[in-house]
């Protein structure tokens, strides 16, 4: 039995104290915060009840697989999990609106038909089509495998873009941006996917094509609400793992990876105690201060790429009146000018015209009563440092302009109003430490391995990196495959080279 310590309770981290407890170890978690689930946070007021994180499941066999391997009861067991549809209603700045159905192409393609025009559909789906050709050549090597010593080879896009005629000479799409213009050929069209790529956290301008696989997952495998909240997710993980008897000790951070012999040997915490380990599990943003010596990472290994990772600025709507029949779970108002809104999350301003999902889950659990209801706005926005997001003047005038962009979804939002709570990246910082409150985004191939993230097997041996900030990158679904790839590592050995 090896003593493994995870540092760090976000449901990456989780996942692989839950799989390592069941291998015959003794792990202990060890979290800064007085709570588990990382991003998957919650807000209560007055009998409202808000996600805080990510609103909506993507790719659910990765959790189902948790579940599998970990215990008898399965993940529907264990929360109630229930399919968006539609998945989610656009709203772009030309007035047009279509509504998406979930996990249906045949039924998207006739959605953006209607209302778009004609042609419409088939250029989306097309596009769906070349995006998963794009999944079958990276999936395994981007998502099921360890970052291989080679992963170069994932410097290759492999989204398969049309030639196009451009000034005198044949060219291909190369990135999100490029593929809506040439490929897509309707500024809508283009907007719908530049959304997706945003959503996570990616510039449209300069994410690679291989960007094509977020909207293709989204839409092949579908959207989940876990009713109750996204939150109920880490809680199930996080009982799957007591169950398990991972042992948790909450208000404690890790400020140090002790090194001994030349491998990983336990943490130190604030205060100065150390608990030894023979594995450590960093489930957390590595930096220099918390791994001996600063190297994680070897000279010839994926670095966190340089420059400002975005964060995400939440408002919290307490309303009064019901959800009315026939409202959207997911809405996303598009912005009028989204050049500007990308040269400002990427450049570190406060974007005038930010594009707004709008959150209406269909849940009793997140209302007092039928006579009210909870409704989220959020929007990708440049981190903690180069906007001021402390500020109380900052904080308001941008929730007051979501709040606007969003009335468009929510008829008569702005007189319904009874409760606002505005959270920022400030907040996420606060709360889970990650630098700037940046969310991390996925992994992507192409670009010369520009987003990719480090491997889970580091330089020193003994120490793993699970969550969001490592291989394959950020998002509930990447996370949790984080997991499983360290579990494996972990219990088969460096050559481990993922479930066949």
């Amino acid at each position: 039995m090896a003593r493994i310590a995870v540092i760090g309770a976000g449901t990456g981290a989780m996942a692989a104290a839950a799989r390592l407890a069941v291998a015959g170890n003794k792990v202990t978690v060890y979290e800064r915060s007085a709570s588990y689930g990382g991003s998957l946070g919650r807000h209560e007021h007055e009998g409202f009840v808000f996600d805080t994180g990510p609103g909506l499941l993507h790719l659910p066999a990765v959790q189902r697989d948790l579940f599998v391997k970990t215990g008898k009861e399965s993940l529907e067991q264990s929360v109630t999990l229930t399919q968006v549809d539609p998945a989610s209603r656009h709203l772009f700045a030309d007035g047009t609106a279509v509504s998406l159905p979930n996990a249906s192409r045949a039924g998207v393609a006739s959605a953006l038909d209607a209302a778009l025009g004609a042609g419409a559909g088939e250029r989306w789906t097309g596009f769906l089509e070349r995006a998963r050709d794009a999944w079958d050549r990276s999936r395994r090597p981007l998502l099921e495998e360890p970052l291989r010593a080679d992963h170069q080879v994932l410097g290759r896009d492999p989204y398969p873009a049309l030639r196009q005629r451009r000034l005198l000479r044949t060219r291909q799409a190369a990135t999100v941006a490029e593929i809506g213009a040439w490929e897509l050929a309707d500024a809508r069209l283009a907007a719908l996917l530049d959304g997706y790529a945003l959503s996570y956290g990616l510039d449209p301008r300069t994410a690679p094509a291989s960007a094509a696989l977020l909207p293709y997952m989204e839409q092949s495998f579908g959207s989940w609400y876990v009713m109750g909240g996204m939150r109920e997710l880490a809680r199930a993980v996080y009982e799957r793992c007591v169950a398990r008897r991972v042992e948790f000790v909450f208000g404690a951070e890790v400020v140090r990876v002790v090194e001994k012999d030349g491998r990983a040997a336990g943490v130190e915490l604030t205060g100065g105690e150390v608990a030894e380990a023979d594995r450590v599990v960093l489930g957390v943003r590595p930096h220099a201060g918390l791994v001996p010596g600063g190297q994680v990472l070897g000279a010839d290994d994926v670095a966190v790429r340089a420059g400002s990772v975005p964060g995400r600025f939440v408002v919290l709507l307490s309303l009064r009146g019901g959800r009315e029949a026939g409202a959207v779970h997911r809405t996303v108002a598009h912005s009028a000018d989204a050049a500007a809104e990308r040269e400002a999350v990427f450049g570190g301003r406060v974007a005038a015209h930010p594009t707004v999902a709008v959150l209406r889950p269909d849940d009793p659990a997140t209302r007092p009563d039928e006579a009210h209801e909870a409704v989220t706005l959020s929007a990708v926005v440049a981190p903690q440092g180069p906007v001021d997001w402390v500020d109380p003047a900052v904080r308001q005038r941008f929730a007051d302009v979501l709040v606007e962009r969003a009335e468009a979804a929510v008829p008569g939002l702005r007189e319904r109003i009874l409760h606002t709570e505005v959270r920022t990246p400030a907040e996420t910082e606060a709360e889970t430490g990650a630098e700037g409150g940046a969310v991390p985004p996925p992994s992507l191939a192409g670009a010369q391995g520009a987003y990719l993230h480090p491997g889970n097997l580091t330089r020193l041996p003994g120490l793993y990196l699970a969550g969001g900030w490592s291989h394959p990158g950020g998002g509930l679904a990447h996370a949790g495959m984080s997991g499983t790839l360290v579990a494996g590592l972990v219990v088969e050995g460096d050559g481990f080279r993922g479930s066949q």
